[in-house]
């Protein structure tokens, strides 16, 4: 049998078994699968910032990996598993957004609604659905079982949009944060697609409005930044960044996740 790489992220953290437990399942389901830990630091019941992560790491992996992700705040409810399978990667989530970023991304992705029970642990538990659900299906999909074992396909599956920053004039235009970084970072949805001129090689004159602070400055690195500098830097995931160099931007601004940015051309 080929080898099976099955990925984890969840908001389960480090301190209790969940996520060990999760990896037993698989493995007593297919030994052989090689189990790799995206994230389980994703805030509790925070879904947008599990589909952001997911949506980053998915496509580093080799094909044919299987992405498990769990970050479920209504399990035990009428929400359904889904299996979802892209042009070159497995997906195994709740059906509550979580992919929602993954699904931009992959406009051929077809959905299922795992209803085949038989694969799952028994009893049931209504309260961890990673352990007797998720897991499950993942190993016994690394396994090679077709994806139509699993249960027929869907077309009404949850699924959100990321709101798009807003053109208010021609000189103005307003986003917000979509999340912060564990150094602190505001990670905004900001890209260069939106603001062309700003990532030229000689930009404009402008100013980024973030709390009650004013950034003019836009680095290609982290370190260009004096010690405890406020900054704009294009980040690693395609969206502009409001940084400060070996500091907390978030501190430092006193804002966070959801706070208005503002880009204004002078």
């Amino acid at each position: 049998m080929a080898r099976s790489i099955v990925t984890l992220t969840t908001d389960f953290g480090s301190s209790d078994h969940y996520v060990g437990v999760m990896k037993g399942v698989i493995l007593n389901i297919n030994p052989e699968a090689e189990i790799v830990d995206i994230c389980h630091d994703i805030h509790a019941y925070d879904v947008l910032e599990g589909a952001f992560a997911i949506a980053q790491a998915y496509r580093y992996f080799p094909p044919r990996t299987i992405h498990l992700v769990v970050v479920d705040p209504g399990v035990g409810t009428a929400r359904r598993p889904i299996l979802v399978a892209a042009d070159k990667y497995y997906f195994v989530a709740p059906d509550n957004g979580v992919l929602s970023l993954v699904f931009d991304r992959e406009e051929n992705a077809l959905v299922r609604h795992i209803t085949s029970n038989h694969y799952f642990l028994e009893p049931v538990s209504q309260t961890f659905h990673g352990r007797d659900v998720f897991a499950p299906i993942a190993g016994w999909l690394s396994r090679q079982v077709e994806t139509d074992k699993f249960g027929e396909p869907i077309t009404d599956f949850v699924r959100f949009h990321v709101p798009p920053p807003k053109r208010v004039t021609d000189r103005l235009l307003k986003g917000m944060i979509l999340r912060v970084d564990r150094f602190g970072t505001l990670v905004t949805n900001i890209t260069p697609e939106d603001l062309p001129q700003l990532f030229a090689e000689n930009p404009p004159d402008f100013k980024i409005i973030v709390g009650k602070m004013e950034i003019s400055r836009l680095k290609t690195t982290y370190a260009q930044g004096a010690p405890g500098e406020v900054f704009a830097i294009l980040g690693s995931s395609g969206y502009l960044e409001i940084a400060a160099n070996r500091a907390s931007a978030t501190t430092t601004l006193g804002v966070s996740k959801g706070a208005e940015v503002g880009v204004i051309f002078t």
